[in-house]
Parts: C-alpha cells; structure tokens; sequence
C-alpha cells in the first residue's frame, strides 16, 4: 500500500517511528564509536604509545630464546619490550645486535654507574629474558629529553651574560692529562668559560644545554662515554639509539649440554668408585661372617664369667675363689696363732724390762757406793789422751798418724 493511501493519522505516526529509529541508530552508532574510542585508548595507555620511550641496543653472543615482542623487565616490573633481534655483519666483533625500548619513567632510573643489561635464562626450554639493572652509583642519566645544543665558546660568553645561571655543560672537560677539570651539568659563567677557552678544546666548541628549555615528547641524546671528552650525542633522525652493557649468561640448552659432559667425563670414576664400594661391602660381609663365628665361640667364655661373678658375689667370694675352699680355715688358723705370739711377746717385753731395770738399779747402787769411780775413769781417759799424742809426735810412729791432704779451693789473692 502507497503512503499516499494512508490516513493522516497513519502518516503521522509512522513519522514519528521513522525519526525513533533514527535517533536509536543514531545513538547506538555513537555508543559504538565510544566504546570502541575507548578501547583503542585503553590499549594505546595500557601498551605505552602515549609514554616517552627511550630507545637502547646492545650487542649478545647469541640470540637463543630472545624474540621481537618479548617483554624487557625491571626490579620485576615490564618496562619494554624487544623491538628488533638482528645479527652483524661477518667481520663485526660482536655476534648480535638486540634492540629494545623502555618507557617513561622507567629509563630515568638508568645511570651510567651501575646499570647494565642481564640476559637470565626463564624457563628450562631455552627462553630467554631481558633485564635492566637500576643505576645506584650516581653518575649521570643514560638518555635525556632535555634538548642539547652544541655552542662555540664565544657564542655560549654571550648567552651566559644575556641568560646568567640558565646554561649548564652537557659533557665533561679534562686537560691534557685527562683530569676532569668540569663534569657536566656545571652552571657556565664567564670565568669558567675562560678557563675552558685556555684549554685549546678541539673546534672550540661545547655541549650545552639551557636548563629552562621545556622536555622534548622524545629522547634526544644519550650519554657517549667515548673520548678525550664523554659528553651527550645528540640523536639523529633514523638512527637513535643509546648504547648499555650487557652480562649474558649461557642459555639453559648450553648449561646442560655442559653439565651431561662433565658428568660423562666424570662416570668412569663413578663406576669406579662403586666397584670398590662394592668390594668394601663384600670385606664387611666376611668381616660380619668371622665376628659371628667369633660370637659363636666365646659363648663358653661368657658363660663361665657368668658363673665366676655369681660366685663373686656371694659373701667372702673372692677369699674362696682366690684361695679354694681350705683357704679361710688357713686364715683363721694363722690369725689364732698371731694372737698367742703377740700374747707371749707382751709377757716377754714384760720380764726384759723388769730384768733391765734391776740392773739400772745394781749400777746405780755400785756408783752410789764408789763416789770415785767417775774420777778415777776421767784421769784413765786424760792419760790415755796424753800417751796417744805422745806416740804422734815419736819419730817412728809420726808416719802412722799423718792427715791425707783435701782438695781445698785455693786462697783468695786480696
């Protein structure tokens, strides 16, 4: 049917749900379009695409278990990821070139003091990881978004007399001997400037930079620490990227492959030493055999100890086992005997004693009775004193009493 046929009433409400269909496609196109705005957003912020990524590269021995996308970590965090794995050229010194890139804020913990880049070993199939060790020695930034210029010495006299504290160095100036004389981010002025001039640097020329210029969205240098004078390279477009070191550690695959050769060279020892273990066992087997037999042998002895220490300890025991079974009457004996000796030798002493003193007691009366007896035996003494140095000095008996010289020290000479 036409829509001309319809009735006004008809006509009019079809419009209006004509124009409600509108405004819901209308409303669900753009619904659409939000969501899917949003995902793209999501994605973009989740992956970094609006954060500054500072580039960097380095040279491994191989490139086993490292592939273009995989993740580049940080004190445990995902920081980048691989962007390129490629080999050199044949005469190149180094085998492969990785690059990667890590993202804002992540690249200002890089120094040039104590950061470098580890390859570890992941998983027990070959993979490989990349992490960046922060800088924990000071030093300067690896990468910067500061913009860098390069000044003559005369040009950057004026700027630091029109713009007074805003320029610092971005490089290091030694002398002839190589001592650093300013590290960079050094405030210049006039007098170090012509101290600088009096050095005779090399096209007359400085890297700068002014500290109230805003950060570029990008990395625009990366520390060289190359040369008489490290400074910042200020990057090119198409080639930008700054250098770390790395410590590579073998894949997983190598360390195996090392571990099975040290163990097959390590085997016919091995089974060296479990031919003789065997031998030590079969020793202490017969060794076991023999103490049997050995135990078997001495359960005689055993027993007769065992009859031995019941008769120890019985009472007087060890007199009946010593000396038989006679043994004690002997004892008992010979004790009774002892008795009666000591009783007889009591009664003995006794009689001696009295007997001695009856005859103390008979001399005592005799010198009682001759009150001159002890005078008459001094002058007898006296006398025969008298005749014995007599007959020492008659000449025929003076040899006999002659006094055998002593070795005597000899006398002191005062």
């Amino acid at each position: 049917m036409a829509l001309q046929d319809l009735t006004p009433q008809l006509r009019t409400r079809l419009n209006r749900m004509e124009r409600a269909v509108g405004w819901f496609v209308f409303l669900a196109t753009a619904l659409l379009l939000f969501g899917f705005g949003y995902y793209i957003y999501h994605t973009a912020e989740r992956k970094g695409w609006f954060k500054i990524k500072a580039p960097f590269h380095t040279f491994l021995q191989s490139s086993s278990g490292l592939a273009v996308g995989d993740p580049v970590y940080m004190m445990g965090f995902p920081v980048g990821e691989i962007t390129s794995v490629e080999p050199q050229k044949p005469f190149e010194p180094h085998n492969v070139e990785v690059q990667f890139e890590v993202t804002d804020p992540y690249f200002r913990y890089l120094w040039t003091r104590g950061s470098y880049l580890k390859v570890n070993s992941a998983d027990f199939l070959g993979k490989r990881q990349l992490e960046l060790t922060r800088g924990t020695n000071g030093g300067y930034a690896l990468v910067v978004t500061q913009p860098v210029f390069v000044k003559t010495i005369d040009e950057l006299k004026r700027l630091v007399v029109d713009e007074p504290g805003q320029w610092q160095l971005s490089q290091e100036v030694t002398d002839s001997n190589s001592n650093l004389v300013f590290d960079a981010f050094t405030v210049l002025d006039e007098s170090n400037l012509q101290m600088i001039a009096e050095m005779n640097i090399p096209s007359n020329s400085l890297y700068a930079y002014n500290n109230q210029e805003k950060d570029k969205p990008s990395i625009v240098a990366s520390w060289d620490g190359r040369g008489r004078f490290p400074h910042y390279k200020i990057f090119q477009p198409g080639d930008a990227t700054a250098w770390i070191r790395a410590a590579e550690t073998a894949p997983i695959s190598d360390q195996l492959q090392a571990m099975v050769s040290q163990v097959q060279a390590a085997l016919p020892g091995i089974l060296l030493l479990t031919n003789k273990i065997s031998a030590v066992l079969d020793n202490a087997a017969n060794a076991t055999s023999n103490l049997n037999n050995t135990i078997v042998e001495a359960r005689p002895m055993l027993t007769n100890f065992t009859v031995i220490s019941s008769e120890l300890r019985e009472p007087g025991g060890p007199m009946v086992w010593a000396l038989g079974t006679n043994g004690n009457e002997q004892i008992q004996g010979a004790l009774t005997n002892m008795n009666s000796l000591l009783a007889n030798t009591d009664t003995n002493t006794t009689a001696i004693l009295i007997h001695l003193a009856d005859l103390t007691s008979n001399l005592n009366a005799q010198v009682q009775a001759n009150t001159n007896m002890l005078g008459n035996i001094s002058k007898i003494v006296i006398d025969t004193d008298d005749l014995v140095q007599g007959l020492k000095r008659h000449w025929l008996l003076r040899s006999a009493f002659k006094v055998k010289p002593t070795n005597a020290p000899p006398a002191k000479v005062r």
